[in-house]
């Protein structure tokens, strides 16, 4: 840094075709804000921008997994520390007024002041493809289940002699049936308008089974080839070591500790002690689909682990609830998870330490 030149702090609220970029100095005076586009040229432009009023410590962007995933790649990859930064709780919007400047002032002073100091995922590995391939493997059983359930209501509504013919059918048998039929007559006619509908329906089901499928097929290698320790574990498959590889993100080392993860997995009990009462209660924020990972490994475990039913059993004994157990359980599992995620910028020896 020349000697004339100043330290400052950026922040940056982040938008679908504009982002508000703010710049700050090391004692939170407001030096300039500008508006800047979402394209590669413009990310060029905030970052110059940024440079021009002295050394850039830090950014703190709002919607670093969202709006903000590219302009913070680029920051990262050029040498900017990125700083995730949070919305600004309600009463501070109440006191300060809400607009884009002022929200991106505000991402610059809470770096500043200490209150955001989380570092981003690095969106740029294998886990950023898991969760791509991911999206669209979910909302393709999202599909597939509503239109199971379109192909049953349907079913209930229908005219008599439709209702009889499939109630009760298992869904392999149903769907079969029904992508096999070649309704004809009249479509004015409810009763063959109904075996239509359904003869789409089901047809879409197959269509939606074979591409969940197919992304199965594609999803499998990714994770193992990702994590193949993980995988490796009693009771973790491919989807759920897939969502908590997604948690973890591309630079897991992000996470200072195994307690840090657990807390990201809403696996982490939060003090609620009052006076002589001391206690923890369920931790309901953090990242759900991989608290939802987490349960699934503990009640796969809690059938077939022999160790897990081991602990099972001496808790129930001492009078703990089965609900209490799970959570018990599922923070066991999150420090075995964070043992086995991929840190390739921590040693052995340090990741031993943390866990």
């Amino acid at each position: 840094m020349a000697a004339d030149e100043i330290a400052v702090i950026g922040g940056i609220d982040t938008h679908t075709d504009t982002h508000q970029a703010a710049v700050i100095d090391t004692v939170g005076r407001h030096l300039a804000t500008e508006p800047f586009s979402t394209s590669p040229a413009g990310y060029q432009q905030l970052l110059d921008w940024l440079r021009s009023h002295g050394e850039v410590l830090a950014v703190g962007v709002e919607g670093t997994g969202a709006y903000g995933a590219e302009l913070a790649r680029f920051l990262s990859s050029n040498g900017i520390t990125v700083v995730e930064v949070d919305r600004p709780d309600r009463k501070a919007r109440r006191d300060n007024g809400k607009s884009d400047p002022v929200d991106a002032y505000a991402a610059a002073t809470a770096v500043l002041s200490g209150r955001a100091k989380g570092t981003p995922k690095s969106r740029n590995g294998i886990a950023e493809a898991i969760r791509a391939l991911r999206v669209a493997r979910s909302s393709a059983i999202k599909a597939r289940t509503q239109t199971i359930n379109q192909i049953r209501t349907l079913i209930v509504t229908a005219p008599a002699e439709v209702r009889e013919q499939f109630r009760g059918l298992p869904t392999a048998e149903l769907i079969d049936h029904l992508a096999r039929s070649r309704p004809a007559g009249d479509l004015a006619d409810p009763a063959c308008a109904v075996r239509t509908a359904l003869r789409r329906l089901a047809r879409r089901h197959r269509a939606l089974s074979e591409e969940i499928a197919a992304a199965d097929a594609e999803l499998k290698p990714l994770v193992t080839r990702a994590a193949p320790q993980l995988v490796a574990l009693p009771g973790v498959g491919p989807e759920s070591a897939g969502q908590l590889l997604i948690t973890a993100g591309d630079n897991p080392e992000r996470l200072r500790s195994e307690a840090s993860f657990a807390h990201l997995c809403a696996a982490a009990p939060i003090p609620a002690s009052s006076g002589r009462t001391k206690r923890y209660r369920l931790n309901r924020g953090g990242d759900r689909q991989a608290n939802r990972a987490l349960h699934t490994i503990v009640i796969v475990r809690m059938r077939h682990d022999r160790r897990t039913q081991e602990y099972v059993a001496r808790r129930t004994a001492e009078g703990m609830s089965k609900k209490d157990i799970i959570r018990c359980l599922k923070r066991f599992v999150a420090r075995e998870v964070y043992k086995h995620l991929p840190h390739p910028d921590i040693t052995a020896a340090q990741l031993q330490q943390a866990a």
